[in-house]
């Protein structure tokens, strides 16, 4: 009996031990993935800066951009970034149903953000500034997009999230994924701030 509860503990601890050494190779592994993404970005930003210097006319003005609905959209996205860190807070204190209502918030508030991006592509392109207008709006379309492709995916990601911790409940690697949901949505919060900056304010300066 002693023997067989002895191996048990070494088990269990082995599969412990492999759990968090998988688990801390996927965080690695996103780390990796954000460098790449940040090399993209840093590309994108790269052409737009320029595109825009040989631009003689100011583009980004009240007249082709709604400069409010963009303030708008950062307010939405650093409220989903709050939120995402709280699920992260819900997450150390094992509080599932907070869990759920920070993902849901967080889900909801990306969601907008989102909407919001696709009406102002919407209303570009019926103002005739649709990315085939010059390269400017080529580089600003390809720019904005990609951040846009990144949210989508990362609402997929709270989705799937969500549906696993109800199938399976929090098991260590779902405790794993929603810390990669929140380095990953806290990086496209960082990215949209340089977009709104550095696209947006810095043109309309």
């Amino acid at each position: 009996m002693i023997e067989n509860k002895i191996n048990d503990i070494k088990l269990n601890t082995f599969v412990k031990v492999h759990n968090i050494k998988s688990e801390a190779n996927k965080l690695f592994g996103l780390w990796i993935y954000l460098m790449s993404d940040c090399i993209m970005f840093a590309v994108l930003f790269a052409v737009y800066a320029i595109v825009s210097s040989n631009i003689s006319i100011n583009l980004i003005s009240n007249e082709v951009f709604n400069l409010s609905s963009v303030l708008l959209e950062t307010f939405l996205l650093l409220l989903s970034s709050l939120s995402c860190g709280f699920v992260v807070i819900a997450m150390n204190q094992t509080r599932t149903k907070m869990i759920y209502s920070y993902l849901i918030i967080t889900f909801c508030l990306g969601f907008i953000f989102l909407f919001m991006e696709i009406n102002e592509f919407y209303e570009l392109i019926i103002k005739d500034f649709g990315p085939d207008k010059n390269a400017f709006f080529s580089i600003f379309f390809t720019l904005i997009a990609t951040h846009g492709v990144h949210i989508f995916f990362g609402l997929i990601l709270i989705l799937s999230i969500i549906y696993q911790i109800q199938k399976l409940g929090l098991t260590y690697p779902i405790r794993t994924r929603i810390l990669c949901l929140s380095i990953f949505w806290h990086f496209l919060d960082i990215i949209w701030i340089c977009i709104f900056t550095f696209v947006y304010l810095n043109g309309a300066i």
